[in-house]
C-alpha cells in the first residue's frame, strides 16, 4: 500500500512496442501504482508480437492472434494509451513531450522505447511504389494486398528476416526470388554447410536464390518493375522486400540532445545522457552494441523495471546472445562464436541423408560457439556451457553426440535440465526463465503447455523451445503433467465444448459478447476460433430466435465465395446432386462470360466452379446467377455426390440421383460443427464414393445402407454402417436424426469422422436405435431448417447490397479457407 503523502510520479513511454511494453509488465509487479503512466505508440494498434509477423504473412495467425496485451489490458492498469500518435518533441527542461497530434505530457520519468526501422538502402529507384521493408502489420498488408495482383517478388537479403518474408510470400502464390550479398544464407547465425544445407531445403519448397549478387538499382516508372545488379544481369520483379538490417530510431533523440553512437547511448542501468531519460530495446546502445534479438532486450527492461521501482538490481553488463528458430518449418540453433579462427578447435556432425549438422567450436578448453541445424534439441544445455564458461575438456565428443564417454554413466535429458541454472533463459522470445517455469509448475498448478503458455509465455511466439519447455513440465510435474488443466474451446477460456453449450442454455445467454461477458472469457472480443463457434452453438441452441453475426463467420462464408490463393475468388452455385439442367448450364455460361471468368472447372463435388473471380464483381455474379450458393466455403453441407443409379446404369438397384437431390434440399442450408458431404451409390459397386462421406448411402436390393464418419481428405477414414433400412423416408429420418444428433453434440471444427471416433458409433446407433429419441431429433432438425434461406439470395435482395460488401473488406473479418468442392 502507498503512503498518501507520497505522490505519483509521472512516467512517459514513448513507443508501444515489445519491450518497453514488457519492462512496463515488470514494474507493475514490482511497484504497482508508483506511476502515473502515458505511452505513445506511432501505429494505431495495441502491443504486438513483432516476432509473428511472419506467421500473420503466411496466413497460420491474424493481427488478433499476435496482440500480446489487448486494450483492456492498458484500462485496467490506468494506463492512458495513445496509439497513432508518436512523440516528436521532448523538452528535457520542463520535463514534457509533445506528441505529433499535438498531446503534452509532463514526465518524471522519460522512457524511450522507440525501437527500430527498417534500413532502406539509398539505391536509385527504391523510393519507388512496391518497395517496401518488413518491419510492421502494416508491411504485411501490404504484402497481402500486393499478392492479390502482382507475381513476381523480390527479397533483397538471405537473413532470417528475409527468409521469413520470402516464405510467407510462397504461401501467397508469388513467384519468389531470394538476392544475397554473401556466398550462403543467414551467414551471421551459420557457417558455410549448414548455410548450404538450408539453401537445399528451401529450394526444395520453392524458393529460389541469387547469391553473391549486389543491386545496383530498382527499375520501373512509377512502380518497380525488376532489379539491376553489378554484373550487369537484371531480374523481374514487382515487389521488392528490403530485408538487409534495421536503424535504431534515434531522431527524437538526438533532437533533444541526448548522446548518440549508433543508437541511444545508455549505462548499464539503461539511463541516457539526460537526467529523467532512460532508453531500451532496439533503439539503445550499450557499450557499443546494439541488439535486435528479444531476449537482451527483455534483460534490459528488467534492470530498468528494478531501478524504476526501487528494487536493489545488478547492473546490465550485455548479453550472450543465442538464435533459436524456425526458418520455414526447419529447426536452426546458434550461439556464441561459430567460425572458425586460428586459436579455436572445432568439432561437428554432417548427415546430408536426415538434414542434420552440429557444430561445437572451443577455445581453451572452453565451449564458445554451437550451430545446430536440424535437430536443435541441445541447443538450452549448449547455450549454458557457453556462457557458464565452465570447462568442457574431454567431454567435446559427448555434448556432439549425446553419448557419455567410454566409462562414463549416461546423463538423461531430465537430468540435463535438473542441472541447468535456475537463471537460465528458456523462451528466448518472451526472456521466460528455468526458474519461472519452476514457479509456473510447482506453485501456481500450470500442468499442461496450454496453461504453462498462458501463465509465463514461454513457447507463445516462435514455438522453437516448447521442447524444452515440455521436459521441464515433465521434470516439474511428474506424472501429473497433463493432467491438472482442462483444455478450453480456445486460449480464452478454460471450459470445453460441452460446459458451453450448457451454461448457454442453463442461463438462456442469447449472444456471443453476452456468452464472454457472463462465462468470463479472458479476452473480451474472442478470437478466431471461439467466435465462429459460439455463434454456431448459439444458432444450433435458439433456431428462430438468434440472429446470425456476419463478423463471427470466417472470410469465404462471408464473402460466399472461396479466396485463391491469388487473391481472386471461386463462385459455386448448387446444382443439386450433380444434375443440372440446359437453362442452369446457360446462365452459368452467360456470366462467366460476361465476367471474363479464367477458368470453370468441373469439382469433385460434381458442380461447376467458376475461379479467378474479382471480388468487387462478386455481388452482380450472384444476382445474375439467382442460383443457391452451393456453400463449398461453409461449415455446412457441401454437396451430395450422385451416381446415375438405376436410370441410366445396367447396375444400379435404386434411383441414386432422386435420392441425392432430396437429400441436397432438405440439408442444403443446415450449419454444422464443420462441413460435411454426403453421397449416394445406386449399387455396391460404390462409384458415388459413398464409403468415404460424412454420410454414405448404398442402394442394394430392396434396402438401402447408411454409412457414417467417412472421411476421404488428408486423413482417410472409411465409413462405418449405421444401419440398412428399406425405404426412402427411413433414408431422410436416419440421416436427419443422424446429422441433427452430430450438431448437437460435436465439438466446433470436429468433422463427422473424428466426432465417430471419439464417441463411438455403438453410443450412437444406441441412440438413435430409440424411436422417440429418433424422432426428436429430426423434428428439431426440422425446425432449425425452418428458419433458414440461402443466405446469398438473402444478401442480393438486400437494398443495401454494396454496402453490405464494404462491410466485409473491414479488417474484423476472420481469415479461413479450404478447398473448394474437393
Amino acid at each position: 500500500m502507498r503512503e498518501t503523502n507520497q505522490p505519483i510520479k509521472k512516467l512517459v513511454l514513448t513507443g508501444n512496442g515489445m519491450a518497453g511494453v514488457r519492462m512496463l509488465e515488470h514494474l507493475l509487479k514490482l511497484a504497482p501504482q508508483t506511476y502515473e503512466i502515458t505511452i505513445f505508440g506511432a501505429e494505431p494498434h495495441p502491443n504486438y508480437n513483432r516476432i509473428l509477423l511472419s506467421s500473420v504473412l503466411a496466413g497460420g495467425a491474424d493481427m488478433n492472434d499476435i496482440i500480446i496485451n489487448q486494450l483492456d489490458w492498458y484500462t485496467d492498469n490506468a494506463i492512458t494509451l495513445h496509439t497513432g500518435d508518436p512523440v516528436v518533441q521532448i523538452d528535457s527542461a520542463a520535463r514534457r513531450v509533445i506528441s505529433s497530434k499535438g498531446i503534452i505530457a509532463d514526465y518524471d520519468e522519460l522512457i524511450l522505447a522507440t525501437g527500430s526501422s527498417a534500413f532502406i538502402p539509398p539505391l536509385p529507384g527504391s523510393d519507388k511504389d512496391g518497395v517496401i521493408g518488413f518491419r510492421d502489420i502494416r508491411d504485411c498488408e501490404t504484402m497481402i494486398e500486393t499478392a492479390r495482383t502482382h507475381r513476381k517478388a523480390a527479397v533483397i537479403g538471405g537473413g532470417l528476416l528475409g527468409l521469413e518474408a520470402a516464405r510467407g510470400l510462397l504461401n501467397l502464390g508469388m513467384d519468389v526470388t531470394v538476392i544475397h550479398i554473401n556466398e550462403h544464407l543467414m551467414d551471421r547465425q551459420l557457417d558455410r554447410p549448414a548455410g548450404l544445407m538450408l539453401q537445399q531445403e528451401l529450394e526444395a519448397q520453392g524458393m529460389k536464390f541469387l547469391l553473391q549478387k549486389r543491386t545496383v538499382e530498382l527499375t520501373g516508372k512509377r512502380r518497380v518493375q525488376g532489379l539491376r545488379f553489378t554484373d550487369g544481369s537484371s531480374l523481374e520483379a514487382d515487389l521488392v522486400v528490403m530485408a538487409v538490417g534495421i536503424r535504431p530510431n534515434i531522431q527524437l533523440a538526438q533532437s533533444a540532445g541526448l548522446k548518440i553512437g549508433r543508437g541511444i547511448i545508455v549505462d548499464d542501468y539503461m539511463r541516457t545522457s539526460v537526467p529523467g531519460i532512460s532508453a531500451v530495446g532496439e533503439c539503445a546502445e550499450h557499450r557499443g552494441i546494439g541488439y535486435g534479438l528479444v531476449a537482451p532486450l527483455y534483460e534490459q527492461g528488467t534492470v530498468l523495471a528494478k531501478r524504476l521501482a526501487g528494487v536493489e538490481t545488478l547492473p546490465y553488463e550485455g548479453s550472450v546472445t543465442s538464435t533459436k528458430l524456425k526458418v520455414s518449418g526447419v529447426d536452426v540453433f546458434s550461439a556464441g562464436e561459430f567460425q572458425d579462427t586460428a586459436d579455436t578447435r572445432s568439432l561437428r556432425i554432417q548427415d546430408d541423408i536426415d538434414g542434420i549438422y552440429k557444430k561445437l567450436v572451443m577455445r581453451d578448453g572452453r565451449l564458445i560457439g554451437a550451430v545446430l541445424f536440424g535437430d536443435t534439441s541441445d541447443g538450452a544445455s549448449l547455450f549454458s556451457l557457453i556462457k557458464s564458461g565452465e570447462s568442457v575438456s574431454g567431454r567435446e565428443k559427448e555434448l556432439l553426440t549425446g553419448q557419455p564417454a567410454a566409462g562414463a554413466a549416461a546423463v538423461s535429458p531430465l537430468q540435463r535440465l535438473e542441472a541447468m541454472p535456475d537463471d537460465e533463459i528458456i523462451c528466448g522470445c518472451n526472456g521466460v526463465s528455468k526458474a519461472t517455469v519452476a514457479d509456473a509448475v510447482q506453485n501456481k498448478g500450470c500442468t499442461s503447455m496450454k496453461s504453462l503458455k498462458a501463465c509465463t509465455k514461454a513457447s507463445a511466439s516462435c514455438g522453437g523451445c516448447a521442447p524444452l519447455v515440455e521436459g521441464l513440465l515433465q521434470l516439474y510435474a511428474g506424472e501429473n503433467a497433463g493432467a491438472a488443466v482442462k483444455e478450453g474451446i480456445c486460449g480464452c477460456t478454460s471450459l470445453d465444448r460441452d460446459e458451453v453449450v450448457s451454461e448457454i442454455q442453463r442461463m438462456g445467454l442469447k449472444t456471443v459478447k453476452e456468452v464472454m461477458h457472463v462465462l468470463d472469457w479472458s479476452e473480451p472480443e474472442g478470437c478466431s476460433k471461439c467466435r465462429p463457434a459460439l455463434n454456431y452453438y448459439l444458432g444450433m441452441l435458439w433456431p428462430g430466435e438468434y440472429e446470425d453475426e456476419k463478423e463471427s463467420r470466417f472470410t469465404n462464408e462471408r464473402y460466399h465465395a472461396n479466396i485463391q490463393k491469388d487473391g481472386t475468388y471461386s463462385v459455386v452455385p448448387r446444382i443439386y446432386g450433380g444434375v443440372t439442367s440446359p437453362a442452369d448450364l446457360m446462365k452459368i455460361a452467360a456470366v462467366a462470360e460476361k465476367y471474363n471468368v479464367p477458368l470453370v472447372k468441373f469439382t469433385g463435388g460434381q458442380r461447376l466452379d467458376l475461379l479467378g473471380i474479382q471480388k468487387e464483381d462478386l455481388p452482380k455474379i450472384w444476382e445474375e446467377l439467382d442460383m443457391p450458393s452451393g456453400h463449398a466455403y461453409g461449415k455446412t453441407l457441401r454437396t451430395v455426390k450422385t451416381c446415375v443409379g438405376d436410370t441410366f446404369c445396367r447396375f444400379g438397384t435404386k434411383d441414386a440421383m432422386g435420392m441425392g437431390i432430396k437429400l441436397e434440399k432438405a440439408f442444403e442450408r443446415m450449419d454444422a460443427p464443420a462441413k460435411v458431404k454426403l453421397a449416394v451409390s445406386g449399387c455396391p459397386r460404390n462409384c458415388a464414393e459413398s464409403g468415404i462421406k460424412d454420410v454414405g448411402i448404398v442402394a442394394l436390393d430392396g434396402a438401402w445402407e447408411l454409412y457414417v464418419g467417412g472421411n476421404g481428405g488428408v486423413k482417410i477414414r472409411a465409413g462405418e454402417l449405421l444401419c440398412t433400412v428399406k425405404t426412402e423416408d427411413e433414408v431422410m429420418e436416419w440421416t436427419s436424426a443422424f446429422l441433427q444428433y452430430y450438431r448437437e453434440s460435436a465439438r466446433w471444427n470436429e468433422r463427422t469422422a473424428a466426432w465417430v471416433e471419439r464417441v463411438g458409433l455403438e453410443p450412437i446407433k444406441e441412440k438413435l436405435a430409440d424411436e422417440a429419441v429418433r424422432q426428436e431429433l429430426v423434428s428439431r432438425l426440422e425446425e432449425t431448417l425452418s428458419y433458414t434461406t440461402d443466405p446469398w439470395k438473402k444478401i442480393i435482395d438486400n437494398d443495401n447490397l454494396r454496402k453490405n460488401f464494404e462491410d466485409l473488406n473491414g479488417a474484423a473479418a476472420l481469415s479461413g479457407s479450404s478447398p473448394a468442392g474437393h
